[in-house]
């Protein structure tokens, strides 16, 4: 196809996808001229990835293609891959309490969890516990605990839905999930949170 097409099919500018080629975010089309270029399903793939990252997942175009070249890396597994996209994720300036920190620690420790000693993650949500605290809510270790075991299913399903075989795709889908997978699960809390309040509190607007 040309870039064009590309253009059409990705919903990304040609200028945009011009200038990703410009940057090495995309690897060159096929030339077959002095000014054109053939391009196909992989340049698809790797737009909609970039597109994304950029748009839905909101990083810069730095921290894109530090995540694009874990992708790009085939001796990198697949385990170290999901690592550099939560890396990317998360922001350089997190900071929790002590406290906090080793109520994570234990958390993990409990629960038996895989989890990088380093792994920035663990901070994220020391944070976000220290967030709740400065605001007079204390989330009590029950409440965290189911939090924990609502967390461990879904990500047990996530990873058993990445397909097999093929491992571009697998690492593609990886970082998808992992960028753009919290709204979803942010979306589902809420209309839960709905329904369980007007069940629990009574509402005029229950379904029939």
């Amino acid at each position: 196809m040309w870039i064009a097409e590309l253009s059409r099919r990705t919903e990304v500018p040609v200028a945009t996808i011009k200038y990703y080629l410009r940057e090495g975010l995309l690897a060159p089309g096929e030339a077959v001229g002095a000014t054109r270029s053939r391009y196909d399903e992989s340049h698809v793939r790797r737009l909609r990835l970039i597109r994304a990252l950029v748009e839905s997942g909101g990083l810069s175009l730095a921290r894109v293609r530090s995540v694009l070249a874990e992708v790009d890396e085939e001796s990198t597994d697949l385990h170290e891959v999901l690592g550099a996209a939560h890396s990317a994720l998360i922001p350089d300036d997190l900071t929790a309490t002590v406290e906090s920190r080793l109520r994570v620690d234990e958390l993990i420790a409990d629960r038996g969890w895989l989890v990088y000693s380093e792994s920035q993650d663990r901070i994220l949500l020391a944070g976000a516990l220290d967030a709740l605290e400065k605001v007079g809510y204390h989330l009590d270790d029950e409440l965290l605990e189911i939090y924990a075991s609502a967390a461990a299913q879904v990500a047990e399903a996530e990873v058993a839905q990445l397909p097999a075989g093929d491992r571009q795709q697998t690492v593609e889908n990886t970082v998808l999930v992992t960028a753009l997978g919290g709204p979803v699960l942010l979306a589902l809390r809420r209309l839960a949170q709905q329904s369980a309040s007007a069940h629990r509190y009574g509402s005029a607007h229950l379904p029939s």
